[in-house]
């Protein structure tokens, strides 16, 4: 099969059409494919090293194993580790040995090579090692872990990243403009932002990208000249989003939990006490009751009150432990407590506004401090390196910005802000406190 064959197959996904048929086509990796980089060079110097590339889904592995080969002039055989055995590899290398006899070389891609058991391994190794296969593996798990120790060090390991936003929004225009390839025959003029929220959507993945435009062309507008018009609005028919819970049990059940916890919320315990009662005296099931419960420990009360959420799993549990009859109690017992304790939905503020600007880091990673470092290659990366350990610090607490957890190159929020209410108000002097220990350490360090 030849995937640059120059043929236009316009039943073939968009993602596949457009991949790029060497070096200059191919978008990100930089560190690995720019002037002078390890991957240009081999591309240059038409000689491949074995190696395995690293990396998320959608980040050119694939692409970049069948550019070396063109570039080599290397033939190329192209396994994946899902559905190959160690009879599949030995018939590679006998057709490796029958080219190596010609004159001709070799370079296998074993896809998802972490799936390889050691068996499957083991009949690899010795072809690499005698150089009868250039190996390329593509993984998208830690090679540390899943390959063994003999192949990964004949082996050099390369880390692909997740492709930028401004690096998918390139893709995606190139696949609007080429009229071999692509969608430009069709003339396709996507509104202001079309493409920021593909490619966000996307979250670094070059074929979801592509995929995703595809999708978004089957909802075009005609527009002007023969061209179409690809609205803001066909996205979400694209994006798509969750959908609510359907109600199963009729309006009056959710309307009567809906009702116990807004008393619950507001404070009233005999209004929270009263539908309870209507609730599981019509037939509902108290430990329905106990789940809203338990959501509103968190959701309503959270740190105001550090002690509800324990006890409402303690009703829980002693309402199985006792019966129905007197766990009913038991959760009453909770329900009351959260009805009467001071209130704060700081804690739910906060996950929220947290889930929120995490989706919108697709890129977001953890520092290298903060990564373990278990094996050689990882150390050799620099996981860990510069962590401080909380216990040895003055007061416990590793003071200053420049160990304050958050990722590199994203910008920092507050979601957590405690009120004045229960114990939040203690948890705010705390956190005030700290933070005037990271300005005095941040004035220490400049």
């Amino acid at each position: 099969m030849d995937l640059f064959a120059s043929d236009r197959d316009d039943d073939a996904p968009l993602a596949w059409r457009m991949r790029p048929r060497g070096l200059a086509e191919y978008v990100g990796q930089q560190a690995l494919v720019g002037p002078g980089k390890p991957l240009r060079r081999m591309a240059e110097s038409g000689l491949v090293r074995s190696m395995i590339l690293w990396g998320p889904p959608g980040t050119g592995k694939t692409t970049l194993a069948e550019i070396l080969a063109v570039e080599s002039g290397a033939d190329l055989e192209h396994l994946s580790a899902v559905m190959a055995g160690v009879k599949e590899i030995r018939a590679v290398v006998e057709r490796a040995q029958a080219r190596q006899a010609q004159g001709l070389a070799t370079l296998l891609f074993l896809d998802e090579i972490h799936r390889l058991n050691k068996s499957q391994q083991d009949a690899l190794l010795p072809h690499v090692e005698s150089g009868l296969l250039t190996l390329i593996g593509a993984t998208t798990e830690n090679p540390s872990f899943e390959v063994n120790s003999a192949l990964l060090s004949r082996a050099r390991v390369h880390i692909l990243t997740s492709l930028s936003e401004e690096e998918l929004m390139e893709v995606l225009q190139r696949a609007l403009d080429d009229e071999e390839r692509g969608l430009g025959t069709r003339r396709i003029r996507p509104e202001p932002d079309v493409l920021r929220v593909l490619a966000r959507s996307a979250a670094g993945d070059a074929r979801r990208a592509l995929g995703l435009l595809e999708s978004a062309c089957d909802f075009t507008e005609a527009g002007p000249e023969g061209s179409e018009i690809l609205r803001r609005e066909a996205l979400e028919a694209v994006l798509g989003y969750q959908a609510s819970a359907f109600d199963k049990q009729g309006d009056h059940f959710y309307d009567l939990l809906s009702a116990i916890h807004k008393s619950v919320r507001s404070s009233r315990p005999d209004a929270a006490l009263l539908y309870m009662a209507r609730f599981i005296q019509g037939g509902g099931d108290p430990l329905d009751v106990v789940r809203r419960l338990t959501a509103i420990a968190s959701e309503d009360v959270g740190n105001a009150d550090p002690r509800a959420l324990p006890l409402v799993m303690a009703a829980w549990d002693a309402y199985l432990r006792l019966g129905d009859y007197e766990g009913q109690r038991a959760i009453a017992h909770a329900a009351i407590h959260l009805a009467v304790a001071p209130k704060s939905n700081a804690i739910d503020r906060a996950w929220h506004q947290a889930k929120a600007f995490a989706a919108s880091q697709p890129r977001l990673e953890v520092p290298s401090y903060l990564r373990n470092a278990p094996t050689k290659l990882m150390e050799s990366l620099g996981h860990g390196q510069g962590y401080r350990y909380a216990h040895q610090e003055p007061h416990g607490y590793p003071a200053g910005s420049s160990h304050d957890c958050w990722p590199d190159a994203t910008p920092r929020e507050h979601f957590y802000r405690p009120t004045e209410y229960g114990q939040e108000k203690r948890y705010a002097q705390i956190m005030a406190w700290r933070e005037q220990l990271d300005a005095e350490a941040d004035g220490t360090d400049t």
